[in-house]
């Protein structure tokens, strides 16, 4: 199964992301793309296996991806401070892929009915559903 992590900014989430990918599901080929070099970089030194940075690449990507995982942000155009083209936003809701996305209340972007969970909640959450994707597939 092929897994891509999209993240912008510093790369934070992303990182955390697949360091906590890589320790559950060692066989996993883990794809990053970063809206910038920062984010990108940050997802490659937490193990992605493949990584790049921008709209061409996350495109490109995307079409290869089983599940896709990524802040809400990622499908609403202009989100991220402005880092998530509006072509992005659409290959991302178009994919053939299951999306995983974890409901940030930033970037002028709230999402009514969720209450803020910590990073670490989201985090065991994404890898709860990961697992049940697994399951199905298998």
């Amino acid at each position: 199964m092929n897994i891509l992590v999209i993240d912008g900014q510093g790369g934070q989430l992303g990182g955390q992301l697949i360091r906590l990918l890589k320790e559950n599901f060692k066989d996993m080929k883990i794809m990053a793309v970063g809206t910038n070099a920062t984010a990108t970089s940050n997802m490659l030194k937490a193990g992605a296996e493949q990584a790049a940075t921008g709209e061409n690449p996350l495109i490109v990507a995307c079409r290869k991806a089983d599940v896709i995982i990524g802040p809400i942000g990622i499908v609403i155009a202009d989100s991220l401070f402005g880092e998530i083209t509006p072509q992005m936003a659409v290959t991302v809701g178009q994919a053939n892929a299951v999306r995983i996305l974890l409901p940030i209340n930033k970037c002028d972007n709230l999402v009514a009915g969720i209450t803020d969970l910590s990073t670490a909640k989201l985090l065991e959450d994404v890898i709860l559903k990961v697992k049940g994707i697994c399951q199905i597939k298998d």
